[in-house]
């Protein structure tokens, strides 16, 4: 920058030349009228309006004039660098009118179309079941025990005190897997896992096992070839079937309210010693209508199967039948979702219709 004089005209000043100012703003002016987008406005703005453009560099110089001449040359270079300004505002907002107009059309929204939304996903409502039931033996305090669903014929018969010539050893009975004389088996219960956990982890033993078990039915409104089942098993000194019928008693009350109790009548099953028939009291009626539907009037649902732990399935598991003693029950997952939701049919649980899941929400 030059220094403070008091000797020379700013015309001899190149960066203050009258032409070389109005030259600026034609070039400023031509710039901005030729910028045909936001981008290129903002690329040509700097050479033009920045700090190294012709006009500031004018304006620098302004400071090393006399006193004498400061006024005419600020003026002038002062309404120079104001019709560049005006012009490269107005042309900002001609493009972001146009800017705004594009947007509006190739953005627009049909507001009156169906929304494309998919309708979220479901968890199956045996899922579910199965896990509340989990979270209910874990709560008293039990362990969940898993095992394969293709399983060896001594856990899913022998061990569990079936005879060779039993019925449901048959192969209309059970599903062998190929070829037969391997002796596995798709596990027509979840009692296989009393075996297992009886000699994986000893005793004493309080476990609840929940999984998917086969079986030769036809499908229909109440069976189904794949179901699901939830196996107790306690196992320990001075267990008795007190102990056995307060578990059912609490497990119905979680399940179906409160006040359900259950009852026991005599059956018979190969690992069970004595055995029974549970049924559980009818949650519609109570036992108080002699008309319900549900129960036929006779105030209880035939529930599962139940009893002590076999003498010769504890020698088995190699447990000890005069020190320890235990109570097994199993009762089906799917038929426990009927009770509790009022479904039908059991052909609807496996059919896929995401219309029946999305009854049940994310919660029974």
């Amino acid at each position: 920058m030059s220094g403070p004089n008091t000797s020379y005209d700013p015309v001899e000043v190149a960066a203050l030349d009258p032409a070389a100012v109005d030259a600026a703003v034609e070039q400023a002016l031509a710039a901005a009228a030729g910028a045909s987008t936001l981008e290129e406005l903002k690329a040509v703005r700097g050479a033009h309006q920045g700090d190294k453009s012709p006009l500031a560099l004018a304006n620098r110089e302004i400071g090393a004039l006399p006193p004498s001449a400061k006024a005419e040359a600020g003026k002038r270079v002062g309404q120079a660098r104001g019709r560049v300004g005006q012009a490269f505002a107005a042309r900002q907002a001609e493009l972001e009118a146009e800017r705004d107009e594009r947007i509006l059309v190739e953005e627009a929204v049909d507001v009156t179309l169906p929304p494309g939304r998919r309708p979220m996903g479901r968890r199956h409502p045996i899922a579910l079941m199965s896990e509340r039931i989990a979270d209910l033996f874990t709560g008293m305090g039990w362990e969940v025990a898993e095992g394969p669903e293709i399983e060896a014929e001594w856990f899913n018969f022998d061990a569990l005190n079936f005879d060779a010539d039993h019925p449901a050893r048959q192969m209309q009975d059970t599903f062998y897997v190929d070829p037969p004389g391997d002796g596995l088996v798709l596990r027509t219960h979840t009692s296989p896992v009393q075996a297992r956990t009886l000699l994986e982890r000893g005793v004493p033993v309080y476990v609840a096992a929940i999984g998917r078990v086969f079986r030769t039915d036809e499908l229909d409104a109440t069976h189904m070839p794949a179901f699901h089942q939830v196996e107790g098993l306690a196992v320990d000194e001075g267990i008795t079937m007190a102990h056995l019928k307060g578990t059912l008693d609490r497990l119905a009350a979680e399940l179906f309210g409160d006040g359900i109790t259950t009852r026991l009548r005599p059956s018979y099953f190969p690992f069970t010693e004595p055995s029974a028939e549970m049924d559980l009291r009818c949650f519609v009626c109570r036992g108080e209508d002699p008309d319900c539907r549900t129960c036929k009037g006779t105030g209880w649902i035939e529930w599962g199967g139940c009893g002590m732990v076999n003498r010769n399935v504890l020698l088995a598991c190699g447990v000890d039948p005069d020190r320890y003693t235990g109570f097994a029950f199993g009762m089906g997952v799917d038929r426990a979702l009927m009770f509790r939701t009022g479904v039908s049919d059991m052909r609807d649980m496996i059919e896929g219709d995401v219309r029946f899941d999305a009854q049940f929400g994310m919660e029974i």
